[in-house]
């Protein structure tokens, strides 16, 4: 007695087009002859549940086998042509696995298959992502014979249809219950064949070239962006479509600047006495323009001063980021024996409350180990 297809794959009579796939891809891997090589046993477990799904996701198949079972494809009972073996075990895994290996077929009539896709990397500079720029690179790919136009044939002639597979570029063959489709070994899937090839590209029709684009970069730009040019990619095999080129941007450390999205933060150094008096001093922003800084009385180092607006611009959007300044306070070094003098002097006079924030830390280290040795 032949197995119910649905207990075959384990699925409920009325299950969805979701499920079937799902069950059919988790069992067709678990009993793949690859994972089990030698074993006769897994291998006709694989054969059956192909079969199953080949039926079960044919709506027609399926309402045929529902009403009359497996009485609905054996000789003399007028399925309607809808026989086990109608698909192949190839077009069962080009629906179910073209995903994961590559997307599906890439052949289009006539062996057309679309270009590959190119990548390149640029870098600029931040001052480059700032303002925006449009950029002409040069990409060496494949582009369309001129001489043939694509057809891959000398000019003047024509490919002709493959005999073997009538064009298809598909041939199928029957092995008993079975019936398998694979790639035609004659015109290898193209469906034609070119008796005369073009003497310039060889029958493929394109050649490699160096090709000038312009790229356009809009202000704003971060890094690790990807900008898509359609159509710019490697010319298809035979007037096949062609694939389209990535541009990999990548932006340069710059000596003053670090960048946090649309923010940019600057270090500033002062002077100690700077700091501890006050003043102030100017930062050029990357718009060019100036901006003075007032560093207030007692500034500790470290402390930040926030400019609205000068920082990079937000993609496509009218706003600006902003520019911090962080003030790194500089301890003198090499000093005179005035200087040094007058240092000496300025600690003696010096209190708690000129370095509010050591004295503070000391006390508190203190009371804690006075503490902890109770």
């Amino acid at each position: 007695m032949k197995a119910d297809l649905y207990e075959t794959l384990g699925v409920q009579r009325g299950a969805d087009e979701k499920e079937l796939k799902g069950a059919f891809r988790k069992l067709a891997m678990q009993f793949h002859p690859d994972r089990n090589p030698g074993d006769a046993e897994a291998e006709l477990k694989f054969k059956e549940i192909n079969l199953a799904y080949e039926v079960l996701k044919d709506p027609q198949k399926r309402a045929a086998y529902d009403r009359f079972g497996h009485a609905a494809f054996e000789q003399g009972m007028g399925g309607g042509g809808h026989g086990f073996g109608q698909g192949g075990f190839a077009d069962i895994f080009e629906d179910i696995f073209g995903d994961i290996m590559g997307g599906g077929r890439r052949r289009g009539p006539g062996g057309r298959e679309r270009g590959a896709d190119l990548r390149y990397n640029m870098e600029i500079s931040l001052e480059e992502a700032f303002t925006g720029r449009t950029a002409q690179i040069r990409v060496p790919t494949s582009v369309t014979c001129s001489e043939c136009t694509g057809s891959g044939a000398k000019p003047g002639t024509q490919p002709v249809t493959c005999a073997m597979c009538s064009g298809s570029g598909r041939v199928r063959a029957s092995q008993g219950f079975f019936s398998i489709e694979r790639t035609c070994p004659q015109c290898h899937g193209r469906g034609q064949m070119i008796q005369d090839p073009c003497a310039k590209c060889s029958g493929q029709g394109r050649v490699t070239e160096e090709k000038a684009l312009s790229v356009n970069i809009p202000a704003g730009i971060e890094d690790g962006t990807r900008i898509r040019l359609a159509g710019e990619g490697e010319a298809g095999l035979r007037g096949g479509p062609t694939g389209d080129l990535y541009i990999f941007l990548s932006v340069k450390p710059h000596d003053l600047f670090q960048r946090d999205g649309a923010d940019l933060y600057c270090k500033v150094p002062v002077s100690m006495t700077t700091a501890a008096l006050g003043g102030q001093f100017e930062v050029t922003s990357l718009d060019g323009t100036q901006t003075r800084v007032k560093v207030p009385e007692g500034t500790q180092n470290g402390r930040q001063f926030r400019l609205r607006g000068k920082g990079m611009p937000i993609l496509r959007q009218p706003q600006m980021g902003d520019l911090y300044i962080q003030v790194a306070v500089e301890t003198p070094q090499s000093l005179s024996k005035r200087q040094r003098e007058l240092l000496e002097e300025f600690e003696k006079l010096s209190s708690k409350e000129n370095s509010p924030q050591s004295s503070g830390f000391f006390s508190r280290m203190k009371d804690f180990f006075e503490s902890f040795g109770e």
